[in-house]
């Protein structure tokens, strides 16, 4: 989806731009995702798992660019990718086509600006103008910081899936389910 981009004043005083992302910003995102992969053990992939071509992520982007019904959103800073967020709608049925689900990511050095809060309030404006009336995400149980995030957001946690992920090392988690209704 195409929206309008906006820029906010983060807590250190530097300005951040919310806006789509582009097929222009395919290099970027790649290494982003592979980074902020690294940083953290709470996202849904490991470094070694983001194998897009640049051609591939320029297709993904363009099309999402496209697509009236996702938003596909980045954060820069100075110039540099700071962040990305999306919302995509959970399916094309009709018991189910007024939800969508979120994701988000930061890398660490952009934590605790205001970024990820005005991206996510960014994205349930946009949500509620494509015609969603209601957010869902997923959380890793152990990810106490995102759970504040959503909650300080609006998001409701609404139930818990049992062993949703297995990390490398063997170990199982679960996942806090959230929703906020727009």
């Amino acid at each position: 989806m195409r929206f309008d981009e906006r820029r906010i004043q983060l807590k250190d005083k530097r300005e951040c731009i919310l806006r789509p992302t582009m097929p222009d910003d395919a290099q970027d995102m790649i290494e982003y995702l592979k980074l902020t992969s690294a940083e953290t053990e709470y996202l849904l992939r490991y470094p070694d798992e983001v194998n897009y071509t640049l051609e591939d992520e320029k297709e993904i982007l363009a099309r999402l660019l496209d697509d009236e019904y996702s938003v596909m959103m980045v954060a820069v800073v100075d110039g540099k990718v700071a962040g990305n967020c999306s919302i995509n709608g959970i399916g094309n049925k009709r018991k189910i086509y007024h939800r969508c689900s979120m994701a988000v990511a930061l890398y660490k050095d952009y934590w605790d600006l205001g970024i990820g809060s005005a991206m996510i309030n960014y994205l349930c404006e946009l949500a509620a103008a494509i015609g969603y009336k209601q957010i869902d995400l997923e959380v890793v149980a152990e990810n106490k910081r995102a759970q504040a995030l959503y909650k300080k957001c609006g998001f409701i946690e609404s139930g818990k899936r049992h062993n949703a992920l297995r990390f490398d090392d063997g170990s199982y988690h679960d996942e806090i389910i959230m929703y906020k209704e727009i």
